[in-house]
């Protein structure tokens, strides 16, 4: 390459997908939660929110977000993507779509195990979520919860009070998400502050 060679760089401009995101979590933990609850039965209608919003929007809004260089974004939205592919496909074993053996050799230790790997994971992301917002951050902290309750009435331990401690974060992270959701769009289509999200607590930067 000779001196008069010169190199472009060509900058691709997209939308913030945050907001996506956050209402594909908000509504899958929204139906989740009301079987938790007690206000609706089963899971056989909470599973197509849990595939399609709680798995694949959030996971696009994964590849968005790394098309931003946003690591915390990528890897929360596809960790978290993930994860409701991974209940999903495990409601559908022990509902026997996969066989009745496989149905009769599930161990729900093993859901609290995966749990307690997914509440490490949050943890480490709370601490992060501290540098993004405080509606964020609060919401991390609900999801910590959430998981030490799916983990331990998974394991068997308190099984009742932790049920309950699972379901009520898991319809409090709902509502703090959908609110998230809409300050994303309202704040970028205002092009100012509409909805408050609070500023990091810039502890760490």
């Amino acid at each position: 390459m000779n001196q008069s060679d010169s190199i472009q760089q060509v900058k691709i401009t997209t939308a913030d997908p945050s907001a996506l995101g956050l209402f594909g979590l908000a509504m899958v933990t929204l139906v989740a939660s009301t079987s938790k609850l007690g206000w609706t039965d089963g899971v056989s209608f909470v599973l197509p929110w849990a595939i399609f919003l709680g798995g694949i929007a959030q996971l696009i809004a994964s590849m968005l977000d790394a098309k931003h260089n946003n690591t915390f974004g990528t890897t929360a939205f596809g960790a978290f993507g993930l994860f409701w592919l991974g209940v999903g496909t495990a409601w559908l074993i022990q509902y026997g779509v996969f066989g009745d053996a496989a149905a009769a050799a599930a161990d729900p230790k093993q859901l609290g195990v995966a749990f307690i790997g997914y509440l490490i994971f949050s943890l480490f992301m709370t601490v992060g979520a501290m540098e993004t917002h405080k509606v964020l951050f609060f919401i991390f902290v609900l999801i910590d919860f959430l998981f030490i309750g799916l983990a331990f009435s998974s394991l068997g331990i308190w099984t009742e009070a932790m049920h309950q401690l699972a379901a009520f974060s898991e319809f409090f992270i709902a509502i703090l998400s959908f609110y998230g959701s809409a300050a994303s769009v309202l704040n970028n289509h205002f092009g100012k502050v509409t909805l408050p999200v609070g500023k990091p607590f810039g502890i760490f930067k």
